[in-house]
């Protein structure tokens, strides 16, 4: 035997012996064991089947470990991962899905919205002013009365309500209230005088104070105007914001929702103070949702790279996200921006909120600071108005070599609302790769007027999921709490029925979604919206614990059935954060 031949031999040899020892390993080595089992499960996983482009993954039975998914499948390769420690949950058929990932929402305004007055659904100005008698009967002299929620367009003849209907129950307070869109506030007499709002003032930049025949200010503040007067109201204490918050977290968590794209304060002092309140909760143990707070697009650029910085981008729980700003107001207040004026109102095309240059401009220097961007525009005008500056901004940063948050060169820009489009923003919205973020329910509420408001040709472009969905746009579904209720099967029944929540009412059904685009929209499309899709929004092996269980099957249930849908509990990171009684 040559010396090449034994050496041969001998490594020949080594490495037999090396696999052979491998295997024995691997035949010893523990099997991992979950922390948690659920079984008997009805498990809807967001994972597309490699048979069928549409049909989703089922699965009886789902692991967890520490804060992810461990494994999913049949019950009998589940608890093959039983252990001594594990938590076996018997789940008795019920329908598990991803949990719900609300990419549009305002967390702190919905929970102060609880704690003053609650306006929300009130059916007449007596109602009204009855809500805000009720809260003077418990006020300090002279404290300021502040609330949320009125719609004057559920009222009979939809008039808007004055200052002199609030001085009839409140004449001693300032008062403030804001409309449910929060694009318009009213204020009553004795707060338009602290805020020397008189017939003399002009109304500021992207604002109007509405005035009676006279000219004089009828206490209708619509857009920027309201910052005449809501400056005077006294800063709620640290106490009070944790208060609103932690109000608002219960609400989001009973409703299934496991992940929130929020945007806490239009500053970025009340931003930053609404952050540091998460801040807290989180190092407590208390956060039971994750949440990626959106940052004031008009801060700073230097001012925003500070508050990227103080807080880890990594964490899963808690960081900052994009950066919010606004191009035009409502269509419920007609401040949308729109290219024609209203069809009620020919003489009114909205309210615009920037000059197109000076928001190219910006927008061009945060994207090549790498921050995503999310514009919010309901009208047409204000659609072109972001689509414009994002082109500007891509094609600046393109040219920079600047990244996005996930060191792409795809900063996922985002269009939020997007109500009243055209066909050829549509096409643009492909071209420029941009998200289209909605919110369904939305719809149920503006159905009633938006056709009288828009005209039947915008009407038909309007709310326009399947046109995007059809284009190939991605769709990320939120519901804009608290201007509509956080629970997403609102928004769910209405995206693929395109019906009032009495079925008596249908609104142009072409634009109809399926029941699995809606899922997804409010998962896997919510998730890429933020840049997670590889951490949320399925149920597979790797991806964060967090799901919901619901009592029925919201894919094998006629449409109406799934406004009724209760959840029976919320998981986040493997941890139930809410269960039902």
């Amino acid at each position: 035997m040559t010396l090449r031949q034994f050496l041969i031999s001998i490594f020949v040899f080594v490495l037999a012996a090396i696999i052979f020892g491998a295997s024995i390993v691997a035949q010893t080595a523990p099997r991992p064991t979950a922390d948690s089992i659920y079984i008997h499960a009805n498990i809807y996983t967001g994972v597309i089947g490699q048979s069928s482009f549409h049909e989703v993954q089922r699965a009886e039975a789902i692991a967890v470990r520490g804060d992810k998914v461990l494994a999913v499948g049949t019950e009998s390769e589940i608890v093959k991962l039983n252990g001594p420690e594990t938590k076996v949950f018997d789940l008795k058929g019920r329908f598990v899905m991803p949990g719900f990932n609300d990419a549009h929402m305002h967390l702190t305004e919905a929970g102060f919205k609880k704690l003053t007055v609650d306006l929300t659904g009130v059916r007449s100005i007596q109602e009204f002013q009855d809500r805000i008698r009720k809260r003077v009967e418990t006020a300090q002299p002279l404290e300021w009365i502040t609330g949320s929620g009125w719609d004057e367009t559920l009222w009979q003849g939809s008039q808007l309500p004055t200052r002199w209907d609030i001085d009839e129950v409140a004449a001693d307070h300032p008062v403030f209230l804001v409309r449910i869109d929060g694009h318009s506030a009213v204020a009553n007499t004795l707060a338009l005088k602290m805020a020397h709002v008189t017939l003399a003032s002009k109304d500021p930049d992207g604002g109007e104070i509405v005035r009676d025949l006279s000219g004089a200010p009828n206490g209708v503040l619509r857009e920027t105007a309201q910052t005449l007067v809501s400056p005077l109201i006294p800063r709620p204490t640290p106490e009070k914001r944790r208060q609103a918050i932690e109000v608002a977290l219960q609400d989001i968590s009973l409703s299934g929702v496991t992940s929130a794209q929020d945007f806490s304060g239009d500053t970025g002092e009340d931003n930053l103070a609404n952050f540091k309140i998460l801040e807290q909760l989180e190092s407590e143990g208390k956060l039971t949702v994750r949440i990626s707070e959106w940052l004031p697009f008009n801060e700073p650029v230097e001012s925003l790279k500070q508050r990227r910085a103080s807080h880890p981008q990594s964490d899963p729980m808690l960081h900052t996200g994009m950066l919010k700003a606004y191009m035009d107001g409502s269509l419920g207040s007609h401040t949308a921006a729109m290219l024609e004026p209203f069809a009620d109102a020919p003489k009114n095309s909205g309210v615009p909120q920037y000059e197109q240059t000076k928001l190219n401009e910006m927008a061009k220097e945060r994207v090549a600071a790498g921050f995503q961007l999310g514009f919010h525009a309901i009208g047409d005008k204000a659609v072109q108005m972001a689509l414009d500056a994002f082109a500007e901004a891509e094609k600046a940063a393109h040219g920079s070599g600047a990244k996005a948050p996930d060191g792409s060169g795809n900063f996922r820009l985002r269009v939020e609302h997007a109500q009243v489009t055209n066909p050829g923003e549509v096409e643009r919205f492909r071209e420029l790769n941009v998200i289209a973020s909605m919110q369904p329910s939305h719809l149920l509420t503006d159905m009633h007027w938006a056709v009288s408001r828009i005209g039947p040709q915008r009407a038909a472009h309007s709310y326009a999921w399947a046109e995007f969905e059809n284009h190939g746009i991605p769709l990320a579904f939120g519901t804009d709490y608290p201007v509509e209720p956080v629970a997403p099967f609102r928004g769910m029944y209405v995206a693929i029925t395109r019906k009032s929540e009495d079925g008596k009412q249908e609104y142009y059904p072409v634009q109809k979604l399926t029941i699995e685009q809606a899922i997804a929209a409010y998962t896997t499309g919510s998730a890429y919206a933020e840049f997670a899709e590889k951490k949320k929004g399925t149920l597979a092996p790797g991806m964060l614990a967090d799901f919901v269980v619901l009592d029925r099957d919201l894919t094998a249930i006629p449409a109406m059935q799934i406004l009724g849908t209760r959840v029976l509990r919320t998981v986040v990171g493997g941890k139930t954060v809410y269960e039902a009684d």
